[in-house]
């Protein structure tokens, strides 16, 4: 009986959350507002708009880190970071490159089931979009860029995934660090790592790959992921 009550909350969340962001789209396009939507290979490159870079959090703590346009880099609470980015993005006139460090994209066996995406697996090591701490932030991502939705604003934003991951065990995550690198890795630093594109992302054992807001009625698209190469790949790469 248990297990079927979580079942049925789960659906009732999950059909709340496309009614409420159907809502939000329909408000948009009625105004004629730019939407959100997934960057490509050919935008990434530093000079294509304003870019912001986010480790995301979903705490009252300063879990998220935000290195912003103008080259201001500090650590916020979920609610000030959400609120943070819903006003960047609603002013200026450059295109907004948005990295949030997030699974922004899902994939899918021929049965339905969640499956590793290509990037996630090093080694023996898995680090997958739907089972631990990704579930964590990608909720956070996803009440992010609904306040995005919400502000309106008139600038067109475009989604990149962020993944630093398969850190050294024992080293303490930084949030202004990790944000760092992965700007070092949009602006070419050597060893840095690389921009995988999206077409890659599907492993052999996944039938599908799709934006990971579909469940919420979103279909961004499947971005550009920005990998961080871990320490031990960037060091041998030097």
């Amino acid at each position: 009986m248990q297990v079927r009550d979580r079942s049925r909350a789960s659906r009732l969340s999950a059909g709340w959350l496309r009614v409420a962001v159907q809502g939000y789209l329909a408000i948009a396009g009625d105004q004629g507002k730019p939407m959100i939507r997934a960057g490509t290979m050919e935008e990434a490159q530093p000079e294509s708009g304003d870019w912001v870079f986010v480790d995301v959090g979903f705490s009252q703590n300063k879990s998220c880190g935000i290195l912003e346009p103008n080259g201001r880099l500090d650590c916020f609470s979920f609610a000030d970071a959400k609120n943070l980015l819903a006003d960047l993005a609603s002013v200026g006139d450059a295109p907004l490159n948005l990295v949030l460090e997030a699974p922004l994209s899902a994939c899918f066996s021929s049965d339905g089931n969640p499956v590793g995406r290509s990037i996630e697996r090093r080694g023996q090591q898995t680090r997958y979009w739907h089972t631990g701490i990704a579930c964590s932030v990608f909720i956070s991502a996803a009440y992010m860029l609904r306040a995005v939705l919400e502000r309106n604003g008139q600038r067109d934003v475009r989604l990149f995934e962020g993944f630093v991951s398969f850190k050294e065990k024992g080293v303490k995550s930084d949030h202004r660090l990790d944000v760092g690198r992965l700007r070092d890795v949009v602006w070419r630093v050597p060893g840095a790592g690389r921009i995988v594109p999206p077409e890659t992302l599907r492993s052999p054992s996944a039938a599908r790959i799709a934006s990971a807001f579909e469940v919420c009625g979103l279909d961004f698209g499947v971005p550009p992921v920005i990998l961080v190469e871990p320490q031990d790949v960037a060091v041998a790469a030097q």
